[in-house]
């Protein structure tokens, strides 16, 4: 072929190597730590975030900003997903994990300059994760499940610096009660929880009604609107007449054979009422549809009947009344049956809602978020939502951190000693890892208007004196023992975010070659393994849609939801 170039891509594709690659990856990840900075701590700002349609977010919730935002470059995507980790690990630090993440990015960038291989950097992390994660361990302070002083605390520290703060003492109770209602043997899920968000009153409204709310009204006016001391049937299929699995004619001579085939249809109807009555229920739940003549009846024998009840509402009320759901009338037993002190319709934010309350100890619960406007609302719901995370979280490790950055400032102490034992250029790395760390307590210090080197000065100080729980207080500017404050965070917040952030920033650092590879971007590689060579329409080059542009961020950042 003599001199000629060789040509692998096809003239659209781009590619993006070496240095110009590790750059322009790191750029893109320091540019999203950026976008969600401002928002830590208890002074964080919020963000609003407005789409094309003009509706708008606000919030400082750091998965939600990234979530919303339109985000184009593989890089930056790859930092948004260690939010996305963190949020459904532990609920909270969304925000913390992706601004570490970010400043590795940026003390990797310096070291690289000084040709320190990419390998040796994530050599390095990986080394200082690992020690970070032991020594959190070590710091670490035990809890109780029944110690809901510290639960309380814990739940208040998540809500901070969110909207929910006005209130935060009274939602943090309501979190903490409604968490340990649903713990069981199989432990704790918060999808027994539910949410109801209802807009007008103020925040301090709010209330834990034990038991379950479904948005449904009951299906007759002459049904009663409330029902005490109620015996409950849960039905999982409709409420009527069974059709035939086939399809049937049935023909009809007289008019004399057509009401005996109605009268017998309403027969089968009554009889299937009866049976509830026969059962002494007060309130039936259906999943599926009650028939016409059948809430005539229902009514008439004084029952409470709803329909087409979601089946996660099903489930729920199963856990919270102790129903045990049957697939037809026919099927129930005493033994299915549950039991609730209220069964009642009730108007909540001007809409009609069914209440099942009053129950002995149920095993779901729901809480009534109310607020002054729905974008209040809104971010109550996910400050509720981060809150009940983190007491989940705590409850099944049994472990908490002192809070107001002084975790970090303690790891980053530790792996300046620990670098000293770290052969090769490694040292170098661990030594960035440990700066890269005190971005928290540095982040909140800025954010609170304070002058972030003299707070550093003095964190560092108090923690080589050995005062492990020494923290930030953004409000006053002081640096003040935070467990003698109550100030706690879940020991997995702060390990899930750190793991998280140096498994990102590693895998960003080994990139070395960004190819633009046409539907192989956006996630349609051929994955079937049957080795048919077969390709994505394009071939291997393809077109570059999808990277965003590869000279930089491709003005995929500046778009939002």
């Amino acid at each position: 072929m003599g001199n000629q170039p060789l040509i692998v891509l096809s003239e659209q594709s781009q590619r993006t190597s070496g240095k110009d690659a590790q750059s322009m990856n790191i750029t893109a990840g320091k540019a999203v730590a950026e976008a969600v900075r401002t928002t830590l701590g208890p002074k964080g700002m919020d963000k609003m975030l407005v789409n094309t349609a003009g509706n708008v977010v606000v919030t400082n919730d750091g998965v939600t900003i990234l979530k919303r935002m339109d985000i184009d470059h593989p890089a930056a995507n790859m930092i948004v997903e260690v939010a996305e980790t963190q949020e459904d690990e532990v609920g909270d630090g969304t925000t913390s994990a992706v601004v570490v993440a970010g400043e590795l990015l940026k003390r990797s960038e310096e070291l690289l300059d000084q040709d320190i291989h990419a390998t040796t950097l994530a050599q390095g992390y990986r080394q200082a994760a690992e020690q970070a994660t032991d020594v959190l361990e070590e710091i670490a302070i035990d809890v109780s499940e029944d110690d809901s002083e510290i639960l309380h605390q814990i739940a208040a520290t998540a809500m901070t610096g969110k909207g929910a703060e006005s209130a935060k003492d009274l939602l943090a109770e309501l979190v903490v009660d409604a968490i340990q209602a649903v713990a069981d043997e199989d432990g704790i899920n918060t999808d027994n929880v539910q949410v109801e968000k209802a807009v007008g009153g103020a925040i301090d409204t709010s209330e834990l009604v034990e038991g379950v709310i479904i948005d449904k009204e009951r299906v007759s006016e002459n049904m009663p609107f409330f029902v005490d001391d109620a015996t409950i049937a849960v039905i999982s299929d409709a409420f009527e007449v069974a059709e035939t699995e086939i399809d049937a004619e049935v023909n009809v001579t007289d008019p004399d054979q057509l009401q005996e085939f109605l009268d017998q249809e309403e027969a089968q109807i009554r009889d299937m009422v009866d049976t509830l009555v026969d059962l002494d229920v007060d309130a039936v739940f259906v999943n599926g549809a009650i028939d016409d003549l059948a809430q005539h009846y229902l009514a008439e024998a004084g029952i409470f009947g709803v329909r087409r009840v979601k089946k996660s509402d099903i489930q729920r009320l199963a856990r919270s009344t102790g129903a045990r759901p049957v697939n037809g009338v026919y099927d129930l037993t005493e033994d299915h049956l549950g039991f609730a002190g209220s069964v009642a319709q009730k108007d909540v934010g001007g809409d009609q809602r069914v209440f099942v309350e009053d129950v002995e100890d149920a095993k779901a619960v729901t809480i009534i978020l109310r607020g002054g406007t729905e974008h209040v609302v809104d971010e109550v719901d996910r400050a509720i939502d981060d809150s009940l995370g983190v007491v989940r979280t705590t409850i099944q490790d049994g472990k908490v951190l002192a809070g107001g950055g002084a975790p970090e400032i303690e790891l980053a102490l530790a792996l300046r000693d620990f670098a000293d034992s770290v052969g090769g250029r490694e040292q170098l790395a661990v030594e960035a890892f440990a700066d890269a760390l005190e971005v928290v307590p540095r982040t909140l210090a800025e954010n609170a208007g304070l002058d972030p080197i003299d707070s550093l000065v003095e964190l560092r100080s108090e923690h080589d004196g050995g005062a492990t729980a020494a923290g930030l207080d953004a409000y006053t500017g002081d640096v003040i023992d935070m467990e003698a404050e109550g100030v706690y965070e879940p020991l997995r917040v702060k390990s899930q975010a750190i793991e998280s952030a140096t498994e990102a920033a590693v895998m960003l650092l080994r990139i070395d070659d960004v190819i633009a590879a046409g539907d192989l971007v956006g996630g349609s590689v051929d994955e079937d393994d049957d080795d048919d060579g077969d390709m994505p329409p394009g071939g291997p080059g393809g077109a570059p849609g999808g990277m965003g542009g590869m000279g930089g961020m491709g003005g995929g950042m500046g778009g939002m939801m």
